[in-house]
Order: structure tokens, then C-alpha cells, then sequence
């Protein structure tokens, strides 16, 4: 099964709306969630603070701030 990384941070309405949207369609689209708080580490902070909320699998970025079903479906279908 393949995991999606969702880099977010604690107290962020977008990181928690995107969370939602995902947990209810990862079971029918087949993948996992590895939820990653980007103010734990000042890399990740520095690399994706201003974005998060962001989806990634592996290297590539699906979508940032907001959760876009038709894109999350794209991708999933092409890889």
C-alpha cells in the first residue's frame, strides 16, 4: 500500500481540514497517512513552513493548502 506524507503543524485549521479529507478516502483509494509536524524540524520547517499544509509521495508534491480530490485522484491513477 502506498504512503502519502501530509507535513503539517499542530494549531493549523488547513493541516486539520486536509487530515479529514484524506483519512475518509484512503481506504477506497488504497493508500496511508504519515502525518509529519514540520515545526519539529527546522529542515522541514525551513523547506515547508509556508506551505503546509503539504501531500507528498516520497519527493513529489500532490497539492499544498488545500485538499483537491480530482488531483489526488490523477495522481494516484498515473503512478
Amino acid at each position: 500500500m502506498r504512503e502519502l506524507t501530509l507535513y503539517s503543524r499542530i494549531y493549523c485549521s488547513l493541516c486539520d481540514v486536509m487530515l479529514e479529507a484524506l483519512q475518509k478516502r484512503q481506504k477506497a483509494l488504497q493508500f496511508v497517512i504519515k502525518v509529519v509536524d514540520v515545526d519539529a524540524d527546522p529542515a522541514l520547517d525551513e523547506k515547508y513552513g509556508e506551505l503546509v499544509p503539504v501531500l507528498m509521495d516520497g519527493d513529489a508534491e500532490i497539492f499544498h493548502y488545500h485538499f483537491n480530490e480530482k488531483r489526488l485522484h490523477s495522481y494516484l491513477q498515473a503512478s
